[in-house]
Formats: structure tokens, sequence, C-alpha cells
């Protein structure tokens, strides 16, 4: 099978599967920073474009999340940010070149992949219901009910695919009941200087911002982007490699160009393919999206959230964070297993460093188990 790059209603609608996860992190980032927002919006298009044209298939770029979280919650100047996105790259470059990455992927069994995306799953299906559904009172709460529904009735239809729709649905409400922000409309172009880099400040962004993201970044940008593109697009054959190359990259290249620390994701792939997308014509079309947003919208970004509505993009959020908890379905006969990935699930979503803690305990547990451990002691205390 030849995978084309194609733009039709499938793939316009597959292309915004992971808006809700992106737009709020992308905008918070630019609020809580002196980052130019020409820069990171159009930027990020780019991204979003090349990895398209790279992969051909809905490989979608992500701001990292628990570096977008960090600066957030705290005033990081933006030299940090640069500094970490370095980091952050020169560390997966080392694991992808030396064959570490090889190493890790061979060893981390597929039930602890499934408990990384089941955790992320259940992560993003509570900031939808706790965060993005209530923040508009009970009108929030209808939008998302009209929107959801009609999730519901249009998933997997290729012929009326439901992305578009749910988000005109959040466009009409915004105009129907304004948020009070004012349309800002004006041309802005990305301005290229060398960022202030010195080792002391890539020390800082290695402690404060990578030193957090890289287990997240090796379960769910590597790990389980690379189970999620092999279960919906086996014939592609990517290899982990080939996402440790283009991750590493795209974070060397990103802090020269005044844009954010990214990766690729699970979530992402799950949401493009949820609501229709196929090809590269996904992601391309979603990229496009933010070098408009960048080039017209820059002078005032929040706009753009006040234009899609929280509870909106929380409906996309929640159906993408239900597909990939529904993806352990296809261990849940082997009730051990499904232990074990419940049990990394858990502990990603239920501790401080979760995801490493869940690959660590959970990677254990199936050797134990696989070694006839855990089935010898079961059969001792059934003796008792």
């Amino acid at each position: 099978m030849t995978y084309g790059i194609r733009f039709n209603r499938n793939e316009w609608s597959g292309a915004f599967g992971d808006i809700g996860t992106d737009l709020p992190l992308i905008i918070g980032m630019l609020l809580a920073t002196d980052l130019n927002a020409a820069n990171v919006l159009i930027g990020f298009g780019v991204l979003q474009i090349l990895t398209g044209l790279v992969y051909r298939i809905p490989m979608p770029v992500q701001p990292l999340k628990a570096v977008a979280m960090i600066v957030i919650a705290g005033e990081i100047p933006g030299a940090v940010i640069a500094g970490g996105s370095l980091a952050i790259g020169a560390i997966m470059l080392l694991l992808t070149a030396t064959g570490l990455l090889m190493v890790l992927a061979r060893t981390i069994p597929k039930p602890v992949v499934r408990g990384i995306q089941m955790g992320l799953g259940i992560q993003l299906s509570l900031v939808a219901l706790k965060d993005y559904l209530p923040s508009l009172g009970w009108s929030g709460y209808a939008l998302a009910l009209i929107g959801f529904s009609i999730g519901v009735v249009l998933l997997g239809n290729r012929r009326y695919p439901p992305a578009i729709p749910i988000l005109l649905t959040g466009v009409l409400f915004a105009f129907v009941v304004p948020s009070g922000d004012s349309i800002s409309f004006s041309l802005s172009l990305p301005v290229l200087a060398a960022p202030d880099l010195s080792w002391q400040v890539i020390l800082t962004g290695l402690v404060v911002l990578a030193l957090p993201q890289i287990p997240l970044s090796l379960g769910n940008s590597i790990l389980a982007t690379h189970q999620l593109a092999s279960d919906y697009f086996p014939e592609r054959k990517i290899t982990i490699n080939k996402i440790g190359w283009t991750y590493s990259i795209l974070n060397l290249v990103t802090p020269f160009t005044g844009g954010i620390p990214v990766c690729h994701g699970s979530g992402g792939i799950a949401g493009h393919y949820t609501f229709g997308g196929r090809t590269g014509g996904s992601t391309i079309i979603y990229g496009l999206f933010y070098v408009v947003l960048g080039l017209f919208f820059s002078s005032a970004p929040s706009y753009a959230l006040s234009l899609f509505p929280k509870p909106t993009l929380g409906v996309i959020l929640l159906f993408e964070g239900m597909v990939l908890i529904l993806l352990v379905k296809d261990i849940i006969t082997d009730r051990k297993v499904f232990f074990i990935a419940v049990l990394v699930a858990l502990l990603a979503v239920g501790l401080p460093s979760g995801y490493l803690i869940g690959m660590l305990v959970g990677t254990t547990l199936y050797y134990l188990r696989n070694r006839g451990v855990l089935s010898h002691a079961g059969h001792r205390d059934s003796d008792h």
C-alpha cells in the first residue's frame, strides 16, 4: 500500500483531533513567558508540516507536557526553555545514536506500553472532565453534551467525520456567547535571533525541564508512539530509531527558531486517527492552522482559546483519552498481563515520576511472571 498525502474531508477532520491537548498548553506557555508568539506558533506549525511530509501518516508534533506544565506554573525565562530543549534533544540523540533506545524498546514489554497509553488516556480524560467541561458552567456543559453527541453519532463515519462539526459548534457558541476578548487581527512575522545560551543556562534547563520530562518522553513519545504507529499503520514499519531521530532533531532545532520543546505522542496519533486522519495530510493541515494563527493572531494569542471554547476542546480531548484507554483491549484476556497494564496506568497517573516508576515496576513484574515467580507465589498462597 502506498501512502500518498491526501487532503480530503477525513484528513481535515483528523487534523484537529489533537487540538484539545496542544492549543491550551501552547497558549498557556505564551501567557506565562516572554516567548515571541509568532515564532512559537509559526514554528510549531512548520514542524507539523515537516513531520507530515517525513512520515506520511498522522505523526503529529506536540508540546512537551511536563515541560509545558512546569513553564506555566513558574517563571521560566525563554533562554532556560531553549536550554532545556537542547538538553532534551541531546539526551534523545545520545540514546538513539548509541542504540540504547532499541535496547529499551526490546526490554520494555507490550503490556507496560499499553499501561502507559492507558495512564495517559486516564490523565487526558480527567483533564477534560475536571477542567475543560466545567469551565463555562451550565452553558459549557450543554455545549459539551452537544459536541459529545455529535462525536458519538459520527465517530467512524468516513462520509461525515465528526471533528469539524464539533469545532464549528464551539465557534458558533463563541460568537453567540462572547467571552469579552476582542479580536486582534494583524500580520506578525517571526523574529530570528540567536538564543542567549550558555553552559549554565543549558544546565539549568537540564535540571529544571529535561530531567522531569525524559521518563514521560521515553514512555509516551517514543515507546507508546511506536506501538500505536505499528497498530494503526503496520505496513509503514516505522522504527523506534526513526522516532528517536526526529524527536531529537526537532528539539535541537527549535531553540534557534524561538520555538518550544516538542515531541511526538501516542495521544496525538490516536486523536488524528480517531477523527479520520490516515495520511500526513492531516498533520500538514493542522500545521497550516498554527501558521495562520502565528501570522495573524500573534498579538492576542488567547483569542484562539475563546474562539474554541474549552468545553469543545474537552470533548475532543475526552475522545482522545478514551481511545487510548481502550487500546488495552488486546491483552485483556490474559488476567495477569492485564493486571500489569492497569497497575502501570495507575502508577503513572497517581505518583510523581509515575511513568518512570510504572515502567520499572511493570517491566519487573512482567519478567517475574515469565519466570514463573508470580505463578508459583500464587500457588503457594492458594495452598494455605
